[in-house]
């Protein structure tokens, strides 16, 4: 009877057997029909059986982040063969290209993007894919009309850089081997992006492709600081792209955990290598003076786009997903309210977080030092070239920061401000003094997305009354030195303040302060122009400041600096 048995089982047809990832992907995606280019005007997904058996696909469902579809009828997928798949309304029109099949309920695929999932008769993941209108890598196809289509079958978890826009002529190669097929090794390994919680003993990691879930669930490849102990790993299907870790001691408030990750593969076998590892912990909502503006660009050149630079001026976590950018109308209302995240993605002390419509137009005007800081914000809020309000709010729509710029706060000798950034110089200064501005230096390439400004300048403790620094500055917006800083204290409140700059010749060249009201502490910022935006020439110059309250407390000082250039 054994021996009997055996041979049964071994006559089996053996798509029986065949529940394994990747031996069906869906390697053709007509996500936007219109408009018609040559194939009906109709959205489909098309299958390939990547392996050498023939494969059931009864049952077999497909889905996206909102639902799946009904089951599939009982069909065999034959080896190194395609099946449409589609609504029953469409599949005379589809039919014409190739085999066709129908279920109910059929997913909505999204223009934009969407997550799409094939899923066994057994309930198992066999495919998934994130698409983006990104994906076609063509600006004209993204449009419509041409479908996206896998480049290697045999590489089916690289992501976008295995799909391109289809090149034939009829806009898609339904039921065929597609137009761009060709051979893509994936020789890359998988990376650990970011992490994020969902709770104080819940870490989700996030990968930039899918890793193969036996050791993406492997709890020994990972490990955690901060006298914390991991006690569990899960895979999260269906794109197999985030793993799910469980501590077991609650993470404190405003403290930073670092995930390590090892020995982690994708499904091509490529090893994460040395050790990949994350910052994580427990975001909370932003206040006042701890999330800050930090460099706009409002007027960009031509055929590039704004960019708003944010800092965490805190010891502090917070949540993109949980911080908004905003203008303000005509009216002074706040509008065009825009998530910096769509996603978890959390923001540690002295990271700078970079929003703009197009980061890869972005990488090509300027230096991006840290791309993975930069988020894409679709259709964000608009900023006149001339003046305009950015605002960024926090989780409960409290205004956190707000910065009414103009563009005469940049520095007064550049001709063509077009391209030119502005940047805040202290991080701790006024947002609204337009002194705490200044256009990023030409040697950064007037703009420092994701990294400290060119002009930074943290205001040194004074053991004077009135100091300035530097003692020697040069106002030629390379950014060293291109501002002299007039720092004061005063023991009470009250006062009034006037500053005039005389040359060495004892005439006076710009009256820097006229009845400036004072706090207890505070700066001005001198550029080395005079009165009528003149560019002055080099030498030493001397600050002559007058203190006075109304009760006739009077103050009189004077300090020398030094005005430099560079020898052309």
């Amino acid at each position: 009877m054994k021996k009997l048995f055996l041979i049964i089982v071994s006559m089996l047809p053996l798509y029986l057997l065949a529940q394994n990832r990747y031996d069906v992907v869906m390697d053709e995606i007509m996500a936007d029909p219109t408009p018609q280019i040559g194939l009906p005007n109709n959205e489909w997904i098309e299958l390939k059986n990547t392996t050498t058996s023939a494969i059931n696909l009864q049952n077999w469902r497909i889905g996206d982040a909102t639902g799946q579809s009904g089951p599939m009828p009982g069909f065999t997928l034959q080896p190194d063969s395609f099946v449409i798949v589609c609504t029953a309304s469409a599949v005379a029109a589809m039919s014409a290209f190739g085999t066709t099949i129908s279920v109910t309920s059929f997913p909505s695929l999204d223009n934009d993007g969407d997550q799409l999932f094939l899923r066994a008769a057994n309930g198992r993941t066999i495919h998934a894919v994130n698409y983006t209108s990104g994906w076609y890598q063509n600006e004209v196809k993204k449009d419509g009309g041409w479908t996206l289509e896998m480049i290697d079958t045999k590489s089916p978890c690289a992501g976008s850089s295995n799909w391109k826009a289809s090149v034939n002529t009829t806009g898609g190669t339904a039921g065929k081997k597609n137009s761009i097929d060709a051979i893509n090794n994936d020789a890359t390994a998988p990376q650990l992006k970011r992490a994020f919680t969902t709770d104080n003993t819940t870490i989700v990691l996030v990968y930039d492709e899918p890793v193969d879930s036996l050791s993406g669930a492997t709890l020994t490849n990972y490990s955690i600081d901060g006298g914390l102990t991991l006690v569990s790993a899960t895979a999260i299907a269906p794109l197999f792209n985030q793993v799910q870790l469980k501590t077991n001691n609650p993470m404190a408030v405003n403290t930073v955990y670092t995930i390590t990750a090892s020995n982690i593969k994708d499904c091509k076998s490529n090893n994460i290598g040395s050790a990949n590892k994350a910052k994580v912990g427990l975001p909370v909502d932003a206040a006042s003076g701890e999330w800050i503006i930090n460099e706009i660009l409002f007027n960009p050149r031509s055929n590039a786009f704004d960019f708003v630079e944010f800092y965490n001026n805190s010891n502090k976590i917070f949540d993109a997903s949980k911080l908004y950018i905003a203008n303000r109308n005509s009216s002074g209302v706040i509008s065009s309210i825009k998530v910096l995240s769509a996603t978890p993605f959390y923001i540690f002390p002295g990271d700078y977080i970079v929003e703009t419509d197009n980061p890869d137009n972005l990488a090509v005007q300027y230096l991006v030092k840290n791309p993975d800081y930069v988020l894409a914000v679709s259709s964000p809020p608009s900023f006149s070239d001339n003046e305009g309000t950015v605002v960024t709010l926090n989780f409960q729509g409290n205004v956190v920061d707000e910065v009414k710029y103009k563009d005469d706060w940049h520095f007064k000798l550049i001709d063509d401000v077009e391209g030119v950034s502005l940047e805040r110089i202290d991080p701790a200064g006024p947002s609204q003094n337009e002194t705490n501005w200044h256009s990023a230096a030409s040697t950064a390439g007037y703009g420092t997305p994701t990294y400290k400004n060119s002009q930074y300048k943290l205001l040194n403790a004074i053991t004077a009354k009135i100091e300035i620094t530097p003692k020697i500055f040069s106002p030629d917006n390379d950014g060293r030195d291109d501002i002299a800083t007039i720092q004061y204290e005063v023991t009470e409140p009250g006062y009034i303040a006037n500053i005039t700059i005389f040359d060495a010749a004892g005439r006076p060249v710009r009256n820097l302060v006229r009845n400036g009201t004072l706090g207890l502490k505070g700066y001005w910022n001198w550029d080395g122009l005079g009165d009528k935006a003149n560019k002055l020439p080099v030498g030493t110059y001397i600050f002559f400041t007058e203190i006075f309250n109304l009760q006739g407390k009077k103050e009189k000082s004077k300090n020398t600096v030094v005005l430099a250039r560079k020898l052309n």
